[in-house]
């Protein structure tokens, strides 16, 4: 199997990008399409806060290019209120509610724990179990659903595909060669998140995916990268890429099996709008599309 780069940001509708990185003008339902014509993933995050519905699912595949790609935000009822647990019907709920109108464009889905949830290997454990691997077993999990979901379930897999998982954590017990090789065991990919050294920093390598999430390196969701920054990240994307698992002071576990693997990169520094531009330099970095022929100018 061929593996993949891929560069986008975290969300795309952000006031402060139009008349900036969006053309004066631009209608906000074009806003994706034209994100689309520059990156090759976005991040949905609206997810996290409440249940989207099929249609905008839907919407958001038309409005994207065949070969793109979307990662998933897994909601906070699930991950900051229940805190996993007892969560079988809120994941149902969550994957009927139209994550599967996506199709071949879904990715993988992100589950991000609230900073005051601590290593809890049982309850990790628990909830790994429960998450389903391919979107055959979603669209099943989702039959599950309860009335909590107020739109009509959509079940439809035309054709069962994988699906993989990633976490990302913010208590400091997580930094513990257990956790690393609980993520392993389970298959489940460890998010690398720069957080401006808000919460705690890993870079070990547990699945054939590394999600890398760039909240900012010096001032969380604002400060943009230097070139220096993103050629140092471009060059940990590469290691990764091609199936190194590179020892640095933010691992805490042994090498992972040396396999070449996916890397999908989020850009979540939004507030000064420097998450796309961030992205489209990586991306160029990379030797990565930045723009397709028929994307236009930038706003």
């Amino acid at each position: 199997m061929a593996r993949e780069i891929r560069i986008g940001t975290s969300g795309w509708l952000y006031p402060p990008w139009r008349g900036t990185f969006y053309p004066k003008g631009l209608p906000h339902r074009l806003e994706l399409a034209y994100l689309a014509q520059r990156v090759g993933t976005v991040e949905i995050n609206g997810s996290f806060y409440s249940l989207q519905r099929p249609e905008r699912y839907a919407r958001w595949f038309e409005q994207t290019p065949d070969d793109f790609l979307f990662s998933v935000k897994g909601g906070r009822f699930i991950t900051h209120m229940k805190q996993l647990r007892d969560v079988e019907t809120a994941l149902a709920n969550f994957l009927a509610s139209g994550v599967l109108a996506l199709g071949h464009k879904l990715g993988p889905l992100l589950w991000q724990l609230p900073p005051r949830l601590a290593y809890d290997p049982g309850r990790l454990s628990d909830f790994f179990r429960l998450l389903p691997r391919s979107t055959g077993a979603a669209a099943t999990l989702a039959a599950k659903h309860d009335e909590k979901l107020k739109c009509e379930a959509y079940l439809d897999v035309a054709e069962d595909r994988p699906l993989r998982h990633a976490l990302e954590v913010r208590h400091p017990s997580f930094a513990v060669p257990e956790f690393v090789e609980l993520l392993r065991e389970h298959d489940v990919a460890l998010v690398v998140a720069d957080t401006a050294g808000t919460w705690p920093y890993l870079e070990d390598v547990t699945s054939d995916l590394v999600y890398v999430r760039l909240h900012g390196d010096i001032e969380l969701y604002a400060s943009g990268y230097t070139r220096s920054a993103l050629h140092t990240w471009a060059s940990r994307i590469s290691a990764w890429h091609a199936g190194e698992s590179p020892r640095t002071e933010h691992t805490v576990a042994g090498p992972a099996e040396h396999r070449r693997r996916d890397v999908l990169v989020y850009f979540d520094n939004d507030i000064k709008v420097k998450a796309p531009g961030d992205a489209m330099t990586l991306a160029g970095m990379l030797g990565l599309r930045t723009a397709s022929p028929d994307a236009g100018p930038l706003g």
